[in-house]
């Protein structure tokens, strides 16, 4: 592994705890918008339709891939500019 990589992959573990919480943040805001409810149905909730919690899984996991996509580009662009290395 070269340099560059060892010194990412903590920086990488950082952001990729932000971007998880940077997209719960911005699955519950579109869950109101789309749904006009408070929380997001979980798996096991009895009380939601099969269609509410497809939906809610499938917007979950779509703003999830962009986020993280988006975060980790953004710190693969920024290593590459400080040291002139690409991480991995």
């Amino acid at each position: 592994m070269k340099a560059s990589g060892a010194a990412y992959k903590p920086v990488g573990l950082l952001l990729g705890a932000a971007s998880g919480m940077v997209a719960g943040a911005v699955f519950e805001q579109a869950w109101k918008i789309i749904e006009g409810e408070g929380d997001a149905p979980d798996a096991t909730d009895e009380d939601r339709t099969w269609t509410q919690i497809l939906l809610a899984a499938a917007i979950q996991g779509a703003i999830f891939a962009v986020v993280k996509s988006s975060v980790e580009r953004s710190g693969a662009v920024a290593l590459r500019r400080v040291t002139g290395a690409r991480p991995g």
